[in-house]
Formats: C-alpha cells, structure tokens, sequence
C-alpha cells in the first residue's frame, strides 16, 4: 500500500471563468438584551456560537455562508462555506445590505438566530428596496423608495424600523413590525445625498412613556410592558458633513462639518455609532474620525488611509474599530484609558482612540467589513456577554472575490490564553495573527460550476448568462508516463461552443450529457434543454433548443406553474436519463427518447419538500407510511421515537420546511442517484425501478461531494465542508462496518486543511477479464478516491491501513527512536492519504479515462488582471 500513482494530467488554465467582485458584508443581529439588565454584562468563557455571513456580489447575487465549527470545539479551520445562493435578477448589483431580526420579541437572549429567523435587504443602486426570502431563495417582496436612488440603507437595533438614505437627501423610515414592510415617515430633506447611515443607541423606556430610571421598580413589571426607544439617527452625507436627525421630531438637530480640499466637496462614506454616543466616520480624503455625538464637535481625527474609507467595523465589545477602502490596508483602531484622565471627571469621554494596527490583506479595493460576534450600540450596561478566551473574527471583501478572516483579539488581552478559532496560529491579535483567504467557488450554493463529458471529451463551463464548451485533445502516447504529482499542461484545447441566454435570473445549475449530446441550463426560473450537433466542417457544437420542454416541467410541477427552475441538474452516465431538481425541492426524473426534440417525465418525487421536525438546525425525518405523508401527528411520533435532547428548538412561524436541493450523484451503472438539500437530508433512489429507495440520517454538516465508486457502484462516499467523510452501502441500506475504521480516524493533516472539500473523483475500473473477479464480495474496498479543494489534492485509497493520522516528520522520528511498534502502519496512512498543492485555484477535477485526470485551473492572478489598476501611492526616496 502507499503505493506512487502515475496519471497523464490534462492541465487546463484556457477557462475564463470569473467570479463576482464583493460589494457587502454582513452578519445578523444578536437578540435585544433585556432592559431590565441593571446589572453590568460580565464576559463569559467557553465555546461560543458563530452566525451566518451574508455576502452581496456585484452581479446581483447574494451568498449564504455557514460556519463549519461544531459545539464541542472552538475551532474550525475552514471558517465559512457557502450554504445557500440567491440569484440576482439580471441585470442587476447588490450595493448594500441590511439584516434584521424578523419577531425580536421572541428570540432566547442567549441565542444565534437562524435563517428563518432573519429578514434580508438589500438595494442595487435604484430606487428599489428589495427583501429576500432567504429560506426560499426568493425575492420576498419590493418596495419603491419615493425619494430617488437609494445610497444606504440601515436598521434600528431593535429591528423595527428599516432608514433608507435617499437621492434627494431625504431619509425615510419603513416599519418592519409584525414582518411587515410599509412607508412609516420621512425626516427633514437635506440638500446633499445620504450615503451613509446609522443609528444612535437606544433608549430604555416603557410602552407609557417613563424611562427605566423614571421612578417605579422594573422588576415589579410585566416583561413584555417594555420597549427601546429610539433617539437619533446619523448620516454621511456627500457636502462634507454628517448630519444628525431626531427620531420622534424628524428635524435636523446638528451639522457636522469635515475636511475639504481644493474646494472639492468630501464624500463621508461610512458612519457607525458606540453605545456611548461617539460617532466614527470615514470619508472619501482617507481620514477617520471621531465625533462627540452630544456637542457634535470632534473629538479626534486620523489621516488613516491614502484614498477613500469605505468600509468601517466596531469590534465586538466596542473597544476597538477597524477601517478600510480604497487603498487596501485594514487598520485598527483601539481605545485606552489613560490613568491621568481616569481621575479627571470634566471630561465627557476620558478614553482616547489609538491607531494600533496596519495590515494589507487585499489587492484591491475593500468594500466590506464585518466582525463576529456583532456590536450594536446599546448602553454599557445592557451589553450582551461574550467569551473572552476566543478571538472575534474579521471578515472583508472587495474587488478581489475573496473573503478574508482575521482574527481580531486586541493587543492588552494577549496576556491571556485566547483561542484562534481559523487555527492559522497560536497568536489570535490582529496584528500578529496570519489571515486566511476563503476560496470563491465557481457555482450556486458552494457547487461547482463546471462539468466534464468524459466520452465527449467537452469541459462546460457556466457563468453568469453565458455558458461555453470547450474540447479536450485526445492522451498523447508518451514514452514515459508523467508521475501523479508531476503534471504537465495539455495542449490543443479549442472552444466549441459559446452562448449568452436571455434569463429573468442569473444562472443556477447546468449539465451537459457524457456522450456531449445533451446540454441543460436553469435559472431560478426556467429550465433549458438544448441537443447538441457536431458540425463536421470545423468540429463545432450547434445548439437544437427542445421548444416544449418548460411547458413539459410544468404540468408535473406542484401548485407552481410559472416557477419551475432548477436548483442543480445531472444525467444519466448513458445519457438517456435528465434528473431535474427544481427550485421547489421536486426531483424529475425525465427519459430523452431517441428525437432529440422531446422528453418525457418518467416519475416525480416529492421527499425533499416532506415536512420534517427542525431541532438545532437538523431535520429528523423518522419512519414514513408512504412517500408523501404530511400528517403533523406522523411528525410527532418520530419526534419521540428519534430520542432528542430535551427541550428542543422548533422552527416557529412556518408549517413548513421548505427545501434547496443542492448536489445530486448518479451511480456509474444507472442505477442510483443521490440527493441532498440544505437541510442535510440525503435520499437515495432507484432509477432502474424509478422509485425512492432510502433516506439517509441527518449528519452534523451539509454534504458538499457526492460521488459513487465505480468498482462497487452502489457505494456512496459523501464528503462534508469540514473534510470529513462517510462512505455508505446503498443497496444494503447500512454503513459498511469496514469504513468506521477509516471515517473515524482521519489524519489532522487532511481535516484541518483550510479550503474545504468541494468534490470527489473516482479512478475508472479499466475493462477486465471475465475471470477476474472481485475477491472481495464487491465490498467496495479496493477504491481509489481523489478528494480535491480550492488549493489542493488528496489520494485516498479505501483498503489502505488506517492509522491515527499526522505530519511525516513526527512518525519518523517516532519510529526512530524504537517505541512505536505501529509505524508501518502509519506510515502507509501517511502515504495514502497524499496531499497535492500545487494547483491554483481548482475549478474541476475529475478523471476522463483510467489513468486521465483533467484539472482545471483558474489562477488568482489571471482573474485580477482584467481588474482596474490597484490604488498605489509612490514614496519619494523609497527604494
């Protein structure tokens, strides 16, 4: 075992796929903390919950990230990987984003809400304010802003009231209570263009009108007779000023007057607010300031940044401020209290703002910061707890397409043991700790955007409204073949095949046949099914479009006539069958008979939209009559049968659980197909009989591979986003008791490796000879499997021995010194589990043939190069 594997590589840089520049960055709220807290918030210590990031795009789309961690461990090295999409109408930009507590009221205080929890906007640059249905994947609602072009959007931290900062200067109030969305009042007009905005912090009061200290005990009170009430609101406008309205009255209460050059106006990009009222602005001259909210005078000013501050953050416990833009650089800023102004009472803010930090984590433009846990600008006394022994976590994006995570633990608790929750290193301060960049993936919901025709020899690859085909050259015969981790570039690769589509929404899912014939391509509106002809002059692909397919979808499609899109689609590996899953969570399986201008529906399956019990974000499905049963007093039986945790946590306000179907596997005899959601629910069918065979239990995390083992095709190996595997035996509805050994002890050097797991390959079975039989009983054992990430590859051999997994080094000098009688063993474990990093960044792996692997490379650098030049300031003298 451990055996060099050699395999002719086609190594394949020639695909133009380009992802989408990030535009906003946003985590939710946490729950209001209770206005009867008196008492000071004390930080806690232990292992602490991570929210949702959501992430705009400047083409529309909006991504849905979760955090790969469990709840026994603090750390999670591949952060955050995309859980959901929702697809932008086309054409169209997200330039701002705002999330919102959907029922404040009824959320634990102690609590991370969840999706349906939530309420998402965002605005495009137009008049329109859009709210999304995040569960769905839907546009939920729009609403005209009747004020002009909508610079910036931002929600009260009781998230009640939606401001939005309008063209003609003027703010406008929506009301969001009871999950509403309606016109509630316009503040004075100012004579400038709001581009930024945010809240000050509330007030504590009764529903009667008395505040917290006005006079009566509220611990005699009912808890649901008290409210906070808003006070102000701060806004930065495009004159070189920042404007402060009061909420109750709608007039403008002070002016704020920034620096100007030249005469030329200066842009206030961003504004936050502390709880204690300090107002912190950036501006388009690269200065940072501070603001007594109170006097409205400044207070402190920073000449932080060369170009424009876009983007700033308050760090969790309000102690520090993080600042970005135009330049690239992140810069930190933190308050310390000096003991000369401690004793000084005169002061209204004896605290001063220090720039401590400096870091260049990005190329170009930032336009996004973040930080987890959120802050929001209540009164020190009422702010939420939070661990101390864990570092807050950065997030940024920009031009660049990709996240980047810091860890953000300030400078005076380095004493302290503080746990780095990316594991990048021990040291978890801004300063000093290593970022991490998140890998952008190339389809919807963390999928992969490309596909491989193995008969064909065709690579697809799709984009926002375009798709293109290209055509791989055939294995040359070398006199020797190139090793494994030696890969040569393929040449001769031609396009065959470009199309740009006319679709309401930016695309979704795509597939094309293994014999190159068939091509389908969705929406989140309307599929498309195209026949594919090979002209003979110049070897290109003319598109056929099947006319009646839509109209076909529609009449299986339930209760939903006019949205029948696809949330993931595949074929057969014989190319006669086309599995759809629609955006409404039903899987068709359609035959495409020998006229390649029709199709027809075989069987429609509903399982993915069967109601199941939601307990911490997990689903139980429990034992069915039959395929289709809704019965609520069904759901409660296997509720009791699947032996919960006690007090668990429903899903409330929705009878359903509506469903997106993200990845589906096919076996390589035909026989099998897999699905998952974003649920965790796994079903498995029979495509020979077309009937559902089995469900698979709810694992901790999502699936993000899927793939059938050739040489034993009814094994399912899954792999999930935090490197971890499960291989299952389909026909024998069970888990072969050989894999424990293997998905239990998997090497450190593989589960922590920072890109998580976006497919898996398996090496084709040549053709054998009619006496050579598997010894085994096809127990699936004799696999070889390539797992591959952004930034690597990793060779996995099922039969190998398992070890308990680690770096080379350690088990050579283990074996050195004569005490580990296993070090053979591990050793094989080492070899077998073979890491490749030497590809930036994979798009596609897969095999072609037996002994033909094609990677497809997208290099971060050939991505930036069709970007505008980078800021860049030259120095004089500097070398």
């Amino acid at each position: 075992m451990g055996e060099r594997t050699t395999l002719s590589v086609h190594r394949c840089r020639f695909v133009d796929f380009t992802p989408s520049s990030i535009t906003a960055l946003a985590f939710p709220p946490l729950p209001l903390p209770s206005i009867k807290g008196k008492k000071k918030a004390v930080a806690v210590d232990g292992i602490p919950k991570f929210g949702p990031l959501i992430v705009g795009h400047a083409n529309g789309n909006v991504e849905i990230s979760e955090w790969t961690g469990s709840t026994e461990s603090v750390e999670a090295p591949q952060a955050w990987v995309v859980r959901k999409t929702l697809s932008g109408v086309n054409p169209s930009k997200v330039d701002s984003l705002a999330i919102t507590l959907k029922y404040p009221d009824e959320l634990p205080k102690d609590d991370i809400p969840s999706l349906a929890d939530l309420r998402l906007f965002t605005t495009g640059g137009g008049s329109q304010l859009t709210e999304w249905d995040m569960i769905n994947g839907t546009i939920r609602r729009s609403l005209l802003s009747n004020g002009g072009s909508i610079w910036s959007i931002a929600a009260n931290p009781a998230s009640t009231i939606l401001a939005m900062g309008c063209e003609d200067g003027s703010i406008h109030l929506l009301s969001l209570e009871y999950d509403t969305l309606q016109h509630l009042r316009r503040l004075d007009r100012s004579k400038s263009r709001i581009l930024s905005l945010a809240w000050g912090p509330p007030l504590p009061r009764w529903k009667g009108g008395r505040t917290l200290n006005g006079g009566e005990d509220g611990d005699s009170s009912d808890e649901d007779e008290d409210e906070w009430q808003d006070s102000w609101i701060v806004a930065g406008c495009s004159d070189s000023s920042l404007r402060k309205w009061d909420v109750s009255s709608g007039r403008v209460l002070n002016r704020m007057g920034t620096d100007k050059i030249r005469g030329e106006r200066t842009l206030v990009w961003t504004v936050a607010v502390l709880g204690d009222g300090v107002i912190i602005s950036g501006d388009s001259l690269g200065m940072v300031k501070f603001w007594d909210s109170q006097t409205c005078t400044q207070l402190q000013s920073f000449e932080a940044h060369g170009a424009d501050v876009l983007c700033l953050a308050i760090g969790s416990d309000g102690t520090s401020v993080y600042t970005s833009g135009i330049d690239q650089k992140v810069t930190q800023f933190s308050r310390i209290e000096s003991s000369s102004s401690k004793g000084n009472s005169t002061l209204p803010y004896p605290a001063n703002w220090v720039r401590t930090a400096s870091k260049r984590m990005h190329s170009h433009d930032v336009r996004g910061l973040s930080i987890w846990p959120p802050y929001a600008p209540f009164p020190s006394s009422h702010q939420l707890p939070f661990p101390t022994n864990v570092a807050p976590l950065l997030v940024s994006g920009g031009l660049d397409m990709s996240i980047v995570v810091a860890p953000a633990a300030l400078p005076q608790n380095s004493t302290a043991h503080i746990f780095n929750p990316l594991m990048t290193s021990v040291i978890a301060t801004f300063e000093d700790a290593y970022h991490r960049r998140i890998a952008y993936t190339s389809g919807a919901h963390g999928t992969v955007g490309l596909h491989l025709a193995k008969r064909a020899r065709l690579v697809l690859s799709t984009g926002d409204t375009s798709l293109a085909v290209w055509r791989l050259p055939e294995k040359p015969v070398l006199e020797e073949e190139s090793p494994f981790a030696m890969p040569g570039e393929a040449p001769g690769w031609n396009k065959v095949l470009e199309m740009s589509l006319r679709v309401k929404t930016n695309l979704v899912a795509s597939a094309i046949s293994d014999d190159g014939h068939w091509l389908a391509v969705s929406d989140t509106f309307e599929v498309k099914l195209f026949w594919l002809q090979t002209d003979s002059s110049g070897g290109d692909l003319k598109p056929k479009r099947v006319r009646n397919f839509q109209t076909l979808l529609q009449g299986d499609h339930p209760n939903t006539p006019t949205h029948c899109g696809a949330s993931a689609l595949t074929f057969s590996p014989d190319s006669s069958k086309l599995v759809v899953a629609s955006t409404a969570a039903v899987v068709l399986v359609l035959e495409l008979v020998s006229d390649p201008t029709s199709a027809r529906v075989l069987r429609r399956f509903d399982q993915h939209r069967n109601r199941g019990l939601m307990i911490e974000g997990r689903v139980l499905t429990g034992r069915r009559r039959d395929n289709n049963d809704d019965d609520p007093a069904t759901d409660a039986s296997d509720a009791k049968s699947a032996q919960v945790d006690p007090q668990p946590r429903y899903t409330t306000h929705a009878e359903a659980v509506p469903a997106t179907i993200t990845r589906m596997a096919t076996s390589p005899d035909g026989q099998w197909l897999a699905t998952t959601d974003d649920h965790m629910r796994t079903h498995i069918f029979n495509l020979d009989a077309v009937q559902h065979h089995t469900t698979l239990p709810s694992f901790p995390q999502r699936a993000h591979a899927l793939a059938f083992a050739p040489s034993s095709p009814s094994l399912l190996i899954l792999g999930f986003a935090n490197n971890t595997l499960e291989l299952y035996d389909v026909e024998a509805r069970q888990f072969p008791p050989w894999s424990r050994a293997l998905c239990t002890a998997l090497p450190k050097r593989f589960t922590n490796l920072h890109d998580a797991i976006l497919g898996v390959t398996l090496a084709p079975v040549a053709p054998a000879a009619p006496d050579d039989v598997d010894k085994n009983g096809g127990n699936g054992k004799d696999v070889l499997a390539l797992f591959w990430g952004a930034t690597w590859l990793c060779k996995v051999e099922f039969a190998a021995p398992v070890g308990w997994g680690g770096f080379e080094k350690k088990r050579r000098r283990r074996g050195s010194r004569g005490v580990d009688h296993g070090a053979e063993r591990d050793w094989n474990a080492v070899h077998n589990f073979k890491l490749v990093t030497q590809y930036r960044q994979i798009l596609l792996a897969d095999f072609l043939s037996p002994g033909e692997l094609v990677v497809v490379e997208r290099p971060l650098t050939d991505v930036l190069v069709n970007l505008p030049p980078a800021y860049y300031r030259p120095k004089y003298g500097a070398s």
